[in-house]
């Protein structure tokens, strides 16, 4: 008797769960023209400290460029990639 009410309670656990998951969240309030302008601020900001670091990795990759096509390509392979 005791399984039977387990397994009752289980079921009954599992559709009311089922319901609940498909209840809605109600719709976020409408954000106010400051909220918007922040948001727009941060958003540039990362976009330009994104565009920096991009700059400057390019700068980083090219000077490695230059310095290993000023040293010549005599060298194997392996040193080339920088492996040991």
């Amino acid at each position: 008797m005791k399984r039977f009410a387990i397994v009752i309670a289980l079921g009954t656990g599992l559709a009311l769960g089922g319901l609940a998951a498909q209840a809605k969240l109600p719709p976020p309030p409408p954000k106010s023209d400051a909220e918007k302008a922040a948001e727009a601020e941060k958003a540039a900001a990362a976009k330009a400290k994104g565009a920096e670091l991009l700059n400057k990795a390019m700068d980083k990759a090219a000077a490695n460029y230059q310095k290993n096509k000023a040293a010549g390509s005599t060298g194997s392979a392996a040193t080339m990639t920088g492996s040991k």
